[in-house]
């Protein structure tokens, strides 16, 4: 038994017990922030930010995480966001070689996994075509991060034996979708970036298939002190998302009903049952 606890700092055990990756003049880190919470940045993650001389970040990063790169680092917005100002995308493909070519250490930093939804491959590409050497650093995504902070599991074995991963904003409007698919009985769908498209979904899911009466949630802000989990049935989608803002994810399938019992996140957002059945559902 000790008779002494000594205690360590955070920042000596990652830097002094771990392996550290450098990141080169003239390279690229595309980086995943996670889904919110800055505590769920990786430890490579925080590494490439210390490091880094550029940094291309979009909206969904937050100022914490920003905060902690160098005083000397240059910030670079280039984000996309419905009635905001937004960079094209060939700009920051372009502003990502350049600042390479010169010989800047850049980070390129974007909400949750820049593999899932984020058009990290995309910028990738065109790395590749310019000879710019690049790292990969996974994030936490949304779907995995802020289901866990609602107390929602994705999968469960009295419920639900697949869990499915969309985005509700199409590169081209006529794709075709399938939608049998995402109706299957006993998987957990989750749409990311699918509020303005609620009523379709909403429409689509029950036409082919899925239970009126499905649980869902609508969670906002996941992982964040302002996290809000709005619960109800698929029937109520399209007027629970009158409610809800971005970023927001939407969960579908029963593992829903567990939200209620196993939520652990302590934040004023969270709609109870008692709150939300203020909210008028016609």
């Amino acid at each position: 038994m000790l008779d002494t606890v000594v205690p360590i700092s955070p920042r000596t055990a990652i830097d002094s017990k771990l392996p550290y990756t450098a990141l080169q003049p003239g390279q690229v880190a595309l980086v995943g922030a996670g889904p919110g919470d800055p505590e769920l940045l990786t430890i490579k993650a925080l590494n490439m930010l210390r490091q880094a001389e550029v940094i291309l970040y979009d909206y969904l990063v937050s100022d914490e995480i920003l905060s902690l790169v160098s005083a000397d680092a240059i910030l670079v917005c280039v984000g996309k966001r419905a009635g905001a100002h937004s960079v094209p995308q060939h700009k920051t493909n372009q502003l990502l070689v350049d600042f390479a070519k010169q010989g800047y250490r850049v980070v390129r930093i974007k909400g949750g996994d820049p593999f899932i939804f984020g058009r990290g491959a995309e910028e990738l590409e065109v790395l590749v075509d310019n000879g710019v050497s690049f790292q990969v650093i996974p994030g936490i995504t949304a779907a995995s991060g802020a289901t866990a902070y609602a107390g929602i599991p994705l999968t469960h074995r009295d419920y639900a034996q697949t869990a499915m991963f969309v985005t509700g904003h199409l590169k081209d409007e006529d794709s075709s979708v399938d939608w049998s698919t995402l109706a299957r009985k006993n998987q957990t769908l989750v749409i990311y970036m699918g509020l303005m498209k609620s009523s379709i979904i909403e429409q689509q899911l029950t036409q082919y298939g899925r239970a009126a009466d499905t649980p869902i949630a609508i969670i906002e802000r996941g992982t964040q002190a302002a996290q809000k989990v709005i619960y109800g049935n698929l029937s109520q989608l399209s007027e629970l998302s009158k409610h809800a803002a971005s970023p927001a994810l939407i969960v579908v399938g029963e593992v829903v009903a567990l939200g209620k019992k196993l939520a652990w996140f302590d934040t004023d957002g969270v709609q109870t049952e008692q709150a939300h059945a203020q909210v008028k559902v016609k």
